[in-house]
């Protein structure tokens, strides 16, 4: 009866609440101290590298996505199975055909494009790149991002036919600057030189794009292709999203006219992606192994808080307290750690995000990563899902060493206090 009016006290008073709090805030044995900062700290470095991680393989992902979707497109339709900016048979389709195409719920943008190799020479240097040409309707933005000097394509000036966008690359072999003039020979059964203007300079951070393509008129290669009414190169397509374009490239292929072909930039370039798709491999290996050094630090000093406290634990016990009652004191305790290295880890995880997202302090070999810093990405949402994913993980693992208190003898550890 009195056992049962004092637990009926500890449960009022929450008890093990308010032990697991002077034992956590108020202790003052050293070596006890010592491992719980190495424990938030544990848990703080986890939380910090998992989220890191998690934002540099995102951030690389939409970087490089983001790059080769907003060059080159989403969709092709072009008169050939394969893409081949090189090889194209010109064509056209209806204004009825078009605007089917605009109406599917998940086109944004439908442009017509085309593309011929060429040799661009300029004081005695030679240099070998693909013209690409668009029309007036081409929504330039993604080119105005990357301009690092010059302006876009005027198509309302009287020279537009002749303006183009090079890229640093190309600019810096050949000497070029915004406003210079050169000539670049057309690659075909007649090659056919013209003089063209250099609008603006770009700068992708992609060694594909800019050391291979320069921007232009369509109209050029229309006329230097010797193109009938309406033809063009194909057309180059902007859906809603990365998930939706395979799928939107089958559904149009089923209404484009024979010899016509709607490919995806997932089909045309299957080794960037699936590369792309590798990655996240890494954000699993790293979760793994950040969470097996965090759950390890955080048993152990579990552990080394009941061994320090059997004589505790044996008074509790002695004055009525059940294992679990005593179980949850060291819950808390652990509970406590855990919840304050997430805190200092996600503060500084985010200083260091918000650093690099507005400095981009630390860089990169673009000849390598395609980009020349190292791009960041964090989704408020998978940050919640990974602070309580950890914070599970720990806790479910304190399980069995805290299964060591039923262990303890009351009687043992009174008579040796």
């Amino acid at each position: 009866m009195i056992n049962f009016a004092k637990l009926q006290i500890f449960s009022v008073l929450n008890l093990p609440y308010f032990l697991a709090k002077r034992i956590t805030i108020q202790g003052q044995r050293t070596f006890s101290k010592l491992i719980v900062r190495v424990t938030i700290g544990a848990m703080a470095i986890a939380i910090m590298a998992i989220i890191l991680a998690m934002a540099i393989l995102d951030g690389f992902k939409k970087e490089v996505t983001d790059k080769q979707r907003g060059f080159f497109g989403d969709i092709h339709i072009t008169s050939g199975g394969l893409f081949d900016p090189s090889d194209q048979t010109p064509f056209s389709l209806t204004a009825q055909e078009v605007l089917a195409i605009k109406e599917h719920p998940k086109v944004l943008q439908v442009y017509p494009v085309a593309s011929k190799p060429g040799i661009i020479k300029a004081d005695e240097e030679v240099e070998g790149l693909m013209f690409k040409g668009v029309d007036p309707s081409y929504d330039q933005r993604y080119f105005s991002d990357l301009l690092t000097r010059g302006d876009t394509l005027d198509f309302a000036s009287e020279n537009a036919i002749e303006q183009v966008l090079l890229s640093e690359h190309t600019a810096r072999r050949l000497l070029l600057e915004p406003g210079d003039t050169f000539i670049m020979y057309f690659l075909q059964e007649r090659i056919r030189p013209r003089r063209l203007l250099v609008k603006g300079l770009f700068k992708t951070g992609a060694q594909e794009v800019d050391a291979n393509y320069l921007i232009g008129n369509l109209e050029l290669l229309q006329r230097v292709g010797d193109f009938q009414d309406a033809e063009v190169g194909g057309y180059e397509l902007r859906v809603a999203d990365l998930e939706s374009i395979y799928g939107v490239s089958e559904e149009l292929q089923e209404q484009l006219p024979d010899g016509l072909y709607a490919r995806s930039i997932l089909q045309e370039m299957p080794e960037l992606f699936s590369w792309l798709e590798m990655l996240d491999v890494n954000d699993d290996v790293i979760f793994v192994l950040m969470s097996i050094v965090a759950v390890i630090n955080i048993i152990s000093a579990l552990l080394i808080s009941i061994l320090e406290r059997t004589s505790m634990i044996g008074v509790l016990k002695a004055l009525g307290m059940n294992n679990w009652q005593i179980r949850k004191v060291f819950f808390f305790n652990s509970f406590y750690l855990i919840g304050y290295g997430l805190l200092i880890g996600n503060v500084l995880t985010m200083a260091v995000y918000f650093f690099q997202r507005t400095t981009h302090f630390f860089k990169l070999d673009p000849n390598i990563y395609y980009i020349d810093h190292v791009p960041m990405l964090i989704q408020p949402l998978d940050v919640v899902l990974l602070n309580v994913a950890l914070a599970a993980v720990a806790l479910f693992a304190l399980l069995v060493p805290s299964l060591l208190i039923a262990k303890i003898s009351p009687i043992k550890t009174i008579q040796f206090k």
